[in-house]
């Protein structure tokens, strides 16, 4: 028999925003668990949007997050000997995170210049509907409509 699943923690929001998303992209943004570097760099990216685009950069934010989640991905099941690749729908808090993963990822992957400046960047290609986030994103989903014949394979 199976343990019961862990329960969600409650996050609590960001001090500047008051934003539980922000917060939770923050927290992803750690490393060696340096929380006042993540922030910094969080906000320090901001800072360059702002100065950019002169306009919200936590709107921004939300746009760029909502371009690159993810509304379809594919899981591997083995049936019969056979291993097919299943269209599965995203849980929103899966999307999320699948979205902040692949958006910190590629700004890591940037060349040069501070980490603020290449997130700041990868945000703002993320809210233009272009980027290496946006990238993978659209590969996702080209392999779930690629898959979609084993869909019926689904739980």
């Amino acid at each position: 028999m199976r343990r019961s699943r862990a329960e969600r923690r409650q996050i609590s929001p960001d001090p500047v925003y008051g934003d539980v998303m922000v917060q939770k992209f923050i927290n992803n943004l750690l490393q060696q668990g340096k929380k006042g570097t993540s922030e910094r760099i969080f906000y320090g990216a901001l800072n360059i949007i702002e100065g950019k685009t002169k306009s919200d950069p936590l709107e921004l934010f939300h746009k760029a997050m909502e371009n690159v989640k993810p509304l379809i991905e594919v899981k591997s099941r083995r049936i019969g000997g056979a291993t097919y690749q299943i269209p599965v729908e995203v849980a929103n808090h899966r999307a999320f995170a699948l979205g902040t993963r692949w958006i910190i990822t590629y700004a890591k992957n940037r060349k040069g210049k501070p980490m603020a400046e290449k997130l700041a960047s990868e945000l703002l290609a993320a809210a233009n509907n272009d980027g290496g986030a946006i990238k993978k994103k659209e590969d996702t989903h080209r392999m779930a409509e690629a898959n979609k014949a084993f869909a019926h394979f689904g739980r």
